[in-house]
Protein backbone atom coordinates (compact mmCIF):
# COMPACT_ATOMS: atom_id res chain seq x y z
CA UNK A 1 0.00 0.00 0.00
CA UNK A 2 1.40 3.30 -1.07
CA UNK A 3 1.68 5.65 1.63
CA UNK A 4 -0.56 8.60 1.76
CA UNK A 5 0.81 12.01 0.73
CA UNK A 6 0.64 15.54 2.14
CA UNK A 7 2.30 18.26 2.41
CA UNK A 8 2.26 19.40 6.28
CA UNK A 9 1.06 17.07 8.33
CA UNK A 10 0.01 18.46 12.22
CA UNK A 11 0.02 15.99 15.16
CA UNK A 12 -2.56 17.26 17.35
CA UNK A 13 -5.47 19.50 17.27
CA UNK A 14 -5.66 21.11 20.50
CA UNK A 15 -4.88 25.17 20.21
CA UNK A 16 -1.26 25.09 18.78
CA UNK A 17 -2.82 22.49 16.48
CA UNK A 18 -5.41 24.04 15.23
CA UNK A 19 -3.54 27.58 14.97
CA UNK A 20 -1.20 25.95 13.09
CA UNK A 21 -3.34 24.27 10.39
CA UNK A 22 -5.73 27.81 9.94
CA UNK A 23 -1.78 29.47 9.32
CA UNK A 24 -0.91 26.85 6.93
CA UNK A 25 -4.29 26.97 5.37
CA UNK A 26 -3.85 30.13 3.50
CA UNK A 27 -1.53 28.68 1.22
CA UNK A 28 -2.04 25.62 -1.07
CA UNK A 29 -0.40 23.24 0.55
CA UNK A 30 -2.33 19.57 1.61
CA UNK A 31 -2.65 19.71 5.30
CA UNK A 32 -3.54 16.25 7.08
CA UNK A 33 -4.42 17.39 10.98
CA UNK A 34 -4.24 14.12 13.00
CA UNK A 35 -5.16 13.46 16.63
CA UNK A 36 -6.42 10.89 19.19
CA UNK A 37 -9.64 12.82 20.50
CA UNK A 38 -12.84 11.81 18.66
CA UNK A 39 -13.05 15.87 18.24
CA UNK A 40 -10.48 18.87 17.88
CA UNK A 41 -9.64 20.96 20.62
CA UNK A 42 -7.03 19.33 22.66
CA UNK A 43 -7.43 18.69 26.54
CA UNK A 44 -7.85 22.32 27.40
CA UNK A 45 -10.49 22.58 24.80
CA UNK A 46 -11.88 18.96 25.39
CA UNK A 47 -15.62 18.35 24.14
CA UNK A 48 -17.92 16.46 25.30
CA UNK A 49 -21.75 15.53 26.80
CA UNK A 50 -21.03 18.30 29.79
CA UNK A 51 -18.28 20.72 28.21
CA UNK A 52 -19.08 24.10 27.47
CA UNK A 53 -16.61 25.07 24.59
CA UNK A 54 -15.60 28.54 24.69
CA UNK A 55 -16.35 30.56 21.51
CA UNK A 56 -13.18 31.13 20.41
CA UNK A 57 -12.75 27.20 20.33
CA UNK A 58 -15.45 26.91 18.41
CA UNK A 59 -15.24 29.59 15.85
CA UNK A 60 -11.49 28.15 15.15
CA UNK A 61 -12.47 24.74 15.16
CA UNK A 62 -15.19 25.32 12.30
CA UNK A 63 -12.94 27.65 10.23
CA UNK A 64 -9.73 24.72 10.56
CA UNK A 65 -11.67 22.03 9.39
CA UNK A 66 -14.28 24.06 7.15
CA UNK A 67 -10.94 24.75 4.75
CA UNK A 68 -10.90 22.32 1.72
CA UNK A 69 -6.75 21.66 2.11
CA UNK A 70 -7.34 20.77 5.76
CA UNK A 71 -8.13 16.77 6.62
CA UNK A 72 -9.09 16.26 10.18
CA UNK A 73 -8.13 12.90 11.40
CA UNK A 74 -10.09 12.08 14.75
CA UNK A 75 -9.01 9.23 16.65
CA UNK A 76 -5.89 8.92 15.01
CA UNK A 77 -2.76 7.69 17.11
CA UNK A 78 0.39 7.37 15.52
CA UNK A 79 2.14 3.85 16.44
CA UNK A 80 5.60 4.20 14.78
CA UNK A 81 8.46 6.03 12.54
CA UNK A 82 8.48 4.73 8.92
CA UNK A 83 10.97 5.50 7.27
CA UNK A 84 12.08 9.41 6.42
CA UNK A 85 9.29 11.69 6.81
CA UNK A 86 6.70 8.90 7.26
CA UNK A 87 4.82 8.20 10.13
CA UNK A 88 2.69 4.75 10.42
CA UNK A 89 -0.74 5.79 11.76
CA UNK A 90 -3.66 4.19 13.28
CA UNK A 91 -7.44 5.02 13.65
CA UNK A 92 -10.56 2.35 14.87
CA UNK A 93 -10.82 1.11 11.15
CA UNK A 94 -7.03 0.71 9.49
CA UNK A 95 -3.72 1.50 10.01
CA UNK A 96 -1.73 3.11 7.03
CA UNK A 97 1.51 5.30 6.51
CA UNK A 98 1.63 9.26 5.97
CA UNK A 99 4.75 10.55 4.08
CA UNK A 100 4.83 14.61 5.30
CA UNK A 101 7.17 17.18 3.55
CA UNK A 102 6.97 19.26 6.75
CA UNK A 103 5.95 18.06 10.25
CA UNK A 104 4.29 20.07 13.37
CA UNK A 105 4.31 18.29 16.66
CA UNK A 106 1.28 19.93 18.77
CA UNK A 107 1.35 16.82 20.94
CA UNK A 108 0.50 19.31 24.31
CA UNK A 109 1.34 18.07 27.85
CA UNK A 110 0.36 15.96 30.59
CA UNK A 111 -0.21 16.02 34.49
CA UNK A 112 2.91 15.47 36.49
CA UNK A 113 1.40 12.93 39.10
CA UNK A 114 3.82 12.53 42.03
CA UNK A 115 3.26 9.41 44.54
CA UNK A 116 1.99 9.62 48.46
CA UNK A 117 0.43 7.43 50.55
CA UNK A 118 -3.02 6.22 49.29
CA UNK A 119 -2.28 8.06 45.42
CA UNK A 120 -3.87 4.84 44.34
CA UNK A 121 -7.15 4.20 45.77
CA UNK A 122 -10.07 4.64 43.47
CA UNK A 123 -11.41 8.17 43.85
CA UNK A 124 -8.03 9.73 43.31
CA UNK A 125 -7.32 11.10 39.81
CA UNK A 126 -5.17 13.65 38.35
CA UNK A 127 -6.82 17.60 38.53
CA UNK A 128 -6.49 17.77 34.74
CA UNK A 129 -8.09 13.89 34.82
CA UNK A 130 -11.10 14.85 36.79
CA UNK A 131 -11.60 17.52 34.56
CA UNK A 132 -11.74 15.30 31.50
CA UNK A 133 -13.94 13.04 33.03
CA UNK A 134 -16.23 15.46 34.46
CA UNK A 135 -16.59 16.72 30.53
CA UNK A 136 -16.85 13.15 29.46
CA UNK A 137 -19.82 13.24 31.21
CA UNK A 138 -18.95 11.65 35.47
CA UNK A 139 -21.55 12.61 37.40
CA UNK A 140 -19.61 14.68 40.67
CA UNK A 141 -23.07 16.10 41.45
CA UNK A 142 -23.30 17.19 46.08
CA UNK A 143 -19.85 14.78 46.06
CA UNK A 144 -16.98 16.70 48.49
CA UNK A 145 -14.06 17.28 46.38
CA UNK A 146 -10.03 18.12 47.33
CA UNK A 147 -8.02 19.16 44.65
CA UNK A 148 -4.79 19.61 45.48
CA UNK A 149 -0.78 20.28 43.58
CA UNK A 150 0.33 23.28 41.96
CA UNK A 151 -1.08 25.91 39.14
CA UNK A 152 -4.11 27.27 37.67
CA UNK A 153 -4.98 23.93 36.37
CA UNK A 154 -6.02 23.40 40.42
CA UNK A 155 -8.82 26.41 39.71
CA UNK A 156 -10.02 25.48 36.63
CA UNK A 157 -10.64 21.97 37.52
CA UNK A 158 -12.50 22.83 40.43
CA UNK A 159 -14.21 25.65 38.67
CA UNK A 160 -16.13 22.45 36.27
CA UNK A 161 -16.61 20.62 39.57
CA UNK A 162 -18.45 23.37 40.81
CA UNK A 163 -20.23 24.15 37.65
CA UNK A 164 -21.55 20.18 37.80
CA UNK A 165 -22.73 20.30 41.14
CA UNK A 166 -19.54 19.36 43.27
CA UNK A 167 -18.99 21.01 46.46
CA UNK A 168 -15.17 22.25 46.42
CA UNK A 169 -14.09 21.52 50.03
CA UNK A 170 -10.21 22.49 49.57
CA UNK A 171 -8.32 23.64 47.18
CA UNK A 172 -4.45 22.45 48.48
CA UNK A 173 -1.75 24.95 46.32
CA UNK A 174 1.55 23.96 47.47
CA UNK A 175 3.17 27.25 45.97
CA UNK A 176 4.03 29.91 49.00
CA UNK A 177 1.49 32.93 49.67
CA UNK A 178 3.80 35.28 49.14
CA UNK A 179 4.82 33.77 45.25
CA UNK A 180 1.01 33.64 44.43
CA UNK A 181 0.80 37.25 45.46
CA UNK A 182 3.24 38.10 43.66
CA UNK A 183 2.29 36.27 40.27
CA UNK A 184 -1.14 38.15 41.19
CA UNK A 185 0.23 41.31 41.30
CA UNK A 186 1.51 41.00 37.24
CA UNK A 187 -1.73 39.72 35.84
CA UNK A 188 -2.64 43.09 35.03
CA UNK A 189 0.16 42.82 32.30
CA UNK A 190 -2.29 40.43 30.79
CA UNK A 191 -5.98 42.01 31.08
CA UNK A 192 -8.06 38.79 29.74
CA UNK A 193 -5.66 36.46 32.64
CA UNK A 194 -6.60 39.33 35.16
CA UNK A 195 -10.55 38.59 34.56
CA UNK A 196 -10.39 35.32 34.21
CA UNK A 197 -8.83 35.07 37.51
CA UNK A 198 -11.54 36.80 39.10
CA UNK A 199 -14.13 34.32 37.66
CA UNK A 200 -11.96 31.50 38.60
CA UNK A 201 -11.55 32.68 42.76
CA UNK A 202 -12.90 29.99 45.08
CA UNK A 203 -12.84 30.92 49.04
CA UNK A 204 -11.24 27.53 49.49
CA UNK A 205 -8.43 28.47 47.87
CA UNK A 206 -5.26 27.75 50.39
CA UNK A 207 -1.99 28.49 49.75
CA UNK A 208 1.24 27.08 50.91
CA UNK A 209 -0.32 23.46 51.40
CA UNK A 210 0.30 20.24 49.88
CA UNK A 211 -1.17 16.44 50.28
CA UNK A 212 0.60 14.19 52.45
CA UNK A 213 -1.56 11.25 52.59
CA UNK A 214 -5.14 10.03 50.75
CA UNK A 215 -7.13 8.49 53.56
CA UNK A 216 -9.52 5.29 53.10
CA UNK A 217 -9.32 1.24 52.96
CA UNK A 218 -11.48 0.37 49.74
CA UNK A 219 -11.69 3.59 48.34
CA UNK A 220 -11.01 7.33 49.32
CA UNK A 221 -12.53 8.81 52.55
CA UNK A 222 -10.41 11.65 53.02
CA UNK A 223 -6.79 13.60 52.37
CA UNK A 224 -4.22 14.33 55.27
CA UNK A 225 -2.87 18.02 54.07
CA UNK A 226 0.23 19.84 55.69
CA UNK A 227 -1.47 23.59 55.29
CA UNK A 228 0.58 26.11 56.06
CA UNK A 229 3.05 23.95 58.69
CA UNK A 230 -0.51 22.46 60.22
CA UNK A 231 -1.42 18.81 59.99
CA UNK A 232 -5.22 18.81 58.79
CA UNK A 233 -7.94 15.93 57.56
CA UNK A 234 -10.77 16.67 55.32
CA UNK A 235 -13.09 14.09 54.46
CA UNK A 236 -14.36 14.08 50.46
CA UNK A 237 -15.70 11.85 47.87
CA UNK A 238 -12.71 12.54 45.15
CA UNK A 239 -8.90 13.82 45.32
CA UNK A 240 -7.82 15.59 42.36
CA UNK A 241 -4.41 16.08 42.54
CA UNK A 242 -1.89 16.83 39.38
CA UNK A 243 1.27 18.91 40.77
CA UNK A 244 1.56 20.95 37.01
CA UNK A 245 2.10 20.26 33.58
CA UNK A 246 5.47 18.40 31.60
CA UNK A 247 5.63 18.70 27.84
CA UNK A 248 4.12 15.63 26.10
CA UNK A 249 7.82 15.09 23.93
CA UNK A 250 8.36 12.00 23.13
CA UNK A 251 7.70 11.49 19.50
CA UNK A 252 9.60 14.34 19.04
CA UNK A 253 12.29 12.56 21.02
CA UNK A 254 11.62 9.32 18.57
CA UNK A 255 12.29 11.12 15.87
CA UNK A 256 15.75 12.67 17.27
CA UNK A 257 14.60 16.09 17.82
CA UNK A 258 16.86 17.86 20.74
CA UNK A 259 15.35 18.64 24.11
CA UNK A 260 15.24 21.90 26.19
CA UNK A 261 14.62 21.46 30.15
CA UNK A 262 12.43 18.05 29.24
CA UNK A 263 10.74 20.17 26.14
CA UNK A 264 11.64 20.27 22.38
CA UNK A 265 13.96 22.74 21.43
CA UNK A 266 12.79 25.24 18.97
CA UNK A 267 14.45 28.38 17.45
CA UNK A 268 12.42 31.47 16.30
CA UNK A 269 10.45 29.42 13.66
CA UNK A 270 9.35 27.08 15.89
CA UNK A 271 11.51 24.57 14.42
CA UNK A 272 13.10 21.83 15.70
CA UNK A 273 17.03 20.29 15.49
CA UNK A 274 15.36 17.98 12.83
CA UNK A 275 15.10 19.72 9.30
CA UNK A 276 11.94 20.11 8.38
CA UNK A 277 9.97 18.96 11.55
CA UNK A 278 8.45 22.03 13.89
CA UNK A 279 7.14 22.03 17.46
CA UNK A 280 4.71 24.47 18.82
CA UNK A 281 2.51 24.72 22.59
CA UNK A 282 3.01 23.26 25.23
CA UNK A 283 5.06 20.36 23.86
CA UNK A 284 7.81 23.33 23.15
CA UNK A 285 7.34 24.78 26.84
CA UNK A 286 4.14 25.01 28.66
CA UNK A 287 2.68 28.81 28.58
CA UNK A 288 -1.19 28.54 28.31
CA UNK A 289 -3.55 28.66 25.57
CA UNK A 290 -2.90 32.21 24.64
CA UNK A 291 1.02 31.12 23.72
CA UNK A 292 -0.35 28.02 22.02
CA UNK A 293 -2.32 29.50 19.68
CA UNK A 294 0.47 32.55 18.24
CA UNK A 295 3.01 29.58 18.46
CA UNK A 296 1.00 27.08 16.44
CA UNK A 297 0.91 30.06 14.19
CA UNK A 298 3.86 31.08 13.71
CA UNK A 299 4.83 27.64 12.80
CA UNK A 300 1.98 26.97 10.32
CA UNK A 301 3.20 29.86 8.58
CA UNK A 302 6.83 29.10 8.59
CA UNK A 303 6.18 25.34 7.65
CA UNK A 304 4.49 26.88 4.16
CA UNK A 305 7.35 28.98 3.70
CA UNK A 306 5.52 32.43 4.71
CA UNK A 307 7.73 34.09 6.88
CA UNK A 308 7.17 37.47 7.35
CA UNK A 309 3.46 36.19 8.44
CA UNK A 310 5.35 34.26 10.91
CA UNK A 311 7.92 37.05 11.85
CA UNK A 312 4.99 39.63 12.47
CA UNK A 313 3.96 37.17 15.64
CA UNK A 314 6.83 37.31 16.92
CA UNK A 315 5.88 40.57 19.30
CA UNK A 316 2.82 38.52 20.46
CA UNK A 317 4.65 35.56 21.15
CA UNK A 318 7.19 36.87 23.72
CA UNK A 319 4.16 39.16 25.10
CA UNK A 320 3.13 35.76 26.37
CA UNK A 321 6.24 34.55 26.71
CA UNK A 322 6.81 36.91 29.55
CA UNK A 323 3.65 35.39 31.19
CA UNK A 324 4.41 31.77 30.80
CA UNK A 325 7.93 32.57 32.54
CA UNK A 326 6.35 34.53 35.53
CA UNK A 327 3.48 31.58 35.98
CA UNK A 328 6.40 29.22 36.18
CA UNK A 329 8.22 31.18 38.51
CA UNK A 330 5.45 31.44 40.71
CA UNK A 331 4.58 27.83 40.87
CA UNK A 332 7.96 26.02 41.01
CA UNK A 333 7.68 22.93 42.87
CA UNK A 334 8.63 22.66 47.02
CA UNK A 335 11.51 20.54 46.90
CA UNK A 336 9.61 18.95 50.13
CA UNK A 337 7.26 17.26 47.56
CA UNK A 338 9.90 14.78 46.58
CA UNK A 339 9.83 13.13 50.37
CA UNK A 340 5.70 12.54 49.99
CA UNK A 341 5.98 8.78 48.98
CA UNK A 342 7.23 6.15 51.84
CA UNK A 343 9.33 3.02 51.26
CA UNK A 344 5.87 1.36 50.31
CA UNK A 345 4.18 3.69 48.06
CA UNK A 346 3.73 2.57 45.09
CA UNK A 347 5.85 4.56 42.06
CA UNK A 348 4.56 2.29 38.64
CA UNK A 349 1.37 1.29 39.27
CA UNK A 350 1.09 -0.53 36.31
CA UNK A 351 3.95 -3.33 37.21
CA UNK A 352 3.00 -2.51 41.33
CA UNK A 353 7.08 -1.69 42.05
CA UNK A 354 7.43 0.84 45.34
CA UNK A 355 9.49 3.39 45.88
CA UNK A 356 11.99 1.47 48.03
CA UNK A 357 12.97 -0.96 44.90
CA UNK A 358 14.01 2.30 42.76
CA UNK A 359 16.04 4.17 45.33
CA UNK A 360 19.02 2.16 45.16
CA UNK A 361 19.64 2.72 41.53
CA UNK A 362 21.30 5.30 39.82
CA UNK A 363 19.52 5.51 36.60
CA UNK A 364 15.99 4.88 34.92
CA UNK A 365 17.35 2.31 32.23
CA UNK A 366 19.11 -0.01 35.69
CA UNK A 367 16.37 0.71 37.33
CA UNK A 368 13.50 -0.76 34.30
CA UNK A 369 16.06 -3.34 34.12
CA UNK A 370 16.16 -4.37 37.94
CA UNK A 371 12.25 -3.53 38.73
CA UNK A 372 10.36 -3.25 35.51
CA UNK A 373 9.07 0.44 36.65
CA UNK A 374 7.98 2.06 33.32
CA UNK A 375 7.57 -1.23 31.26
CA UNK A 376 3.86 -2.01 32.23
CA UNK A 377 0.69 -0.44 30.28
CA UNK A 378 1.39 3.01 30.11
CA UNK A 379 4.78 2.93 29.33
CA UNK A 380 6.30 5.10 31.80
CA UNK A 381 3.98 7.81 31.02
CA UNK A 382 2.81 8.45 34.32
CA UNK A 383 5.80 6.78 36.63
CA UNK A 384 8.78 8.41 34.01
CA UNK A 385 7.99 11.62 34.90
CA UNK A 386 7.47 10.84 38.50
CA UNK A 387 11.00 9.77 38.94
CA UNK A 388 12.84 12.17 36.95
CA UNK A 389 11.23 14.58 39.45
CA UNK A 390 12.06 12.42 42.16
CA UNK A 391 15.76 11.04 41.20
CA UNK A 392 16.61 13.72 38.41
CA UNK A 393 16.90 10.21 35.63
CA UNK A 394 16.01 11.21 31.94
CA UNK A 395 13.95 8.61 30.31
CA UNK A 396 15.16 6.90 26.92
CA UNK A 397 13.08 7.89 24.13
CA UNK A 398 10.16 5.77 23.34
CA UNK A 399 10.42 2.98 21.00
CA UNK A 400 7.62 1.71 18.61
CA UNK A 401 5.08 1.06 19.00
CA UNK A 402 4.67 4.11 20.48
CA UNK A 403 0.47 2.86 21.57
CA UNK A 404 -0.91 -0.13 21.59
CA UNK A 405 -1.37 -1.17 17.74
CA UNK A 406 -3.49 -4.17 15.45
CA UNK A 407 -1.35 -6.76 13.93
CA UNK A 408 -2.68 -5.82 10.77
CA UNK A 409 -1.28 -1.66 11.34
CA UNK A 410 2.07 -3.21 12.16
CA UNK A 411 2.33 -5.55 9.31
CA UNK A 412 1.98 -2.17 7.58
CA UNK A 413 5.61 -1.51 8.24
CA UNK A 414 6.76 -4.91 6.29
CA UNK A 415 5.84 -2.58 2.87
CA UNK A 416 9.00 -0.20 3.35
CA UNK A 417 11.15 -3.01 4.41
CA UNK A 418 9.95 -5.64 1.46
Amino acid sequence: MSPEQTDVLIIGAGPAGLAAALAAASSTARIVLLDDNPLAGGQIWRDGPQAELPEQARSLRERVLGHPNVRHCPGTRVIASAGPNTLLVEDAERGWQIRYDKLILCTGARELLLPFPGWTLPGVTGAGGLQALIKAGLPVRDQALVIAGSGPLLLASAATARHNGARIVRIAEQAARGAVAGFAAQLPRWPHKLLQSFSLFDRQYRTGTHVLAALGSDRLEGVRLSQQGNIVEVACDRLACGFGLIPNSQLGQALGCALEQQALAVDGWQATSVAGVYAAGECSGFGGSELALVEGAIAGHAAVGEHPAAQALWTRRARWQGFARALNRAFALNPALKALATADTLVCRCEDVAYAELSGHVGWREAKLASRCGMGACQGRVCGAAVQHLFGWQPSAPRPPFSPARIETLLCLEDISS
